[in-house]
């Protein structure tokens, strides 16, 4: 592996190490509470089903989709965000289709940054943001993306700073692993220092539907004059529950989106057509499906933090996305997120991503999927409770740490 230079740049992935010791206890029998990743468990809504299938019946669109993605589903994508947000975009300069969001953020990076270009990315924060960046051989600078630290600040501080200025900048709202949101002032104040100092904005609005307690996520591009630095991605993953599809789209500034789709017309043909014609009937269609899936992690979370909050274990209360961002408790906290994370599976079963995954500013917290029912809800609460009291059979340097 040592001629793969590329390879060089990835240290080990920290979600593989929890993904192999998953299966040598499934292997052993041992049945296991998966929250680690955030694979929506709900079925994709009826209609959609049948708009996938009837298009797949159709042989014509078995063959090559258009590049950009069909034209039905970018005037769908500029339609819902017209209706979602009031944002005006032209279907067939400002909008592409890519396979899910992860794809095109990492071709975002390769398509916009050079060799040794500055990006400023928020740690923690979802690996590709930071990944994408370093194989297209940008120089990465952390902006601490946590509570007690003013985050606008800090961004503004960091583009002084930093010689020769960043050419581009990742945000991700509301965030993945931390869960923050922000509300449009925020945005506001981030255009602003954009245009001040020429710097891309890459916004991942992955998690726009899933907000609780009355909150709406605004968009990016929803400043006005935003498009003219900012282009906004969005994945039907974890709204619509067709994480399976692998379908998203990036939406905003014209000269960055026919960048991306340069780069991909030389790498892919996009995403299977009848998938795009079911993201059509998924944007297109009634908003009951995205409520209920809404309620049902507004559900989940209610549930969650009230039996974790019995166990004394300190809980914040998201106003968005599917995750509990959980700080470790404070017997296991010298461990760091990938030996607790370890040992809560061991011995609890249950698998939650080591806050290391999302970068080093995470490394005191591990995140929690919210993708269980209640009967397994009420099992996991039960198996955190033993192993908050300890009955489980701990290694020796942990059980002489707790004395």
């Amino acid at each position: 592996m040592n001629q793969f230079s590329r390879l060089k740049r990835l240290p080990p992935y920290v979600f593989t190490i929890m993904a192999e010791l998953k299966q040598e206890m499934l292997a052993s029998g041992v049945p296991i509470f998966d929250l680690g990743l955030g694979n929506p468990d709900q079925p994709t809504a009826l209609h959609i089903i049948e708009a996938l299938q009837s298009a797949a019946s159709q042989p014509e669109l078995h063959r090559y989709a258009d590049p950009r993605g069909c034209l039905k589903l970018r005037e769908a994508i500029a339609q819902w965000y017209g209706r979602r947000f009031n944002v005006d975009l032209d279907a067939k300069t400002e909008c592409l289709v890519t396979i899910g969001s992860k794809e095109g953020l990492a071709h975002l990076a390769l398509a916009l940054l050079d060799e040794k270009d500055h990006v400023l990315v928020p740690n923690p924060c979802y690996p590709v943001h930071y990944f994408g960046c370093v194989l297209a051989g940008a120089v990465v600078h952390h902006v601490p993306l946590l509570e007690e630290i003013y985050f606008l600040e800090t961004l503004e501080k960091t583009i002084l700073e930093t010689s020769p200025k960043p050419k581009m900048m990742i945000l991700n709202f509301p965030a993945n692993p931390t869960t923050q949101c922000v509300d449009i002032h925020f945005f506001e104040r981030v255009v602003a220092l954009a245009k001040e100092h020429q710097i891309w904005i890459v916004h991942d609005f992955a998690y726009a539907d899933i907000v609780f307690d009355g909150y709406k996520a605004p968009s990016i591009l929803e400043v006005p004059g935003a498009k003219e630095v900012a282009v906004e991605t969005y994945t039907l993953s974890k709204s619509y529950n067709m994480a399976g599809f692998r379908v998203g789209f990036v939406c905003g500034n014209s000269d960055v989106v026919n960048a991306l789709f340069k780069i991909k017309s030389y790498i892919d043909y996009g995403s299977f057509a009848p998938i795009q014609m079911a993201a059509v009937a998924a944007l297109e269609g009634p908003d009951a499906c995205v409520e209920a899936t809404r309620a049902c992690y507004q559900h989940r979370r209610d549930y969650m933090l009230k039996g974790l909050q019995a166990l004394g274990w300190m809980v914040t209360s998201p106003k968005a996305s599917m995750f509990l961002w959980l700080k470790i408790p404070e017997p296991f906290a010298f461990m760091g997120s990938l030996e607790f994370a370890k040992l809560l599976l061991r011995e609890a079963h249950i698998v939650v991503s080591p806050g290391i995954g999302f970068g080093e500013y995470g490394n005191g917290f591990v995140r929690m999927s919210l993708v269980a029912n209640d009967q397994s809800m009420q099992q996991i609460l039960s198996n955190l409770q033993k192993f908050m009291r300890c009955e489980f059979n701990l290694p020796a340097h942990v059980e002489s740490s707790l004395l």
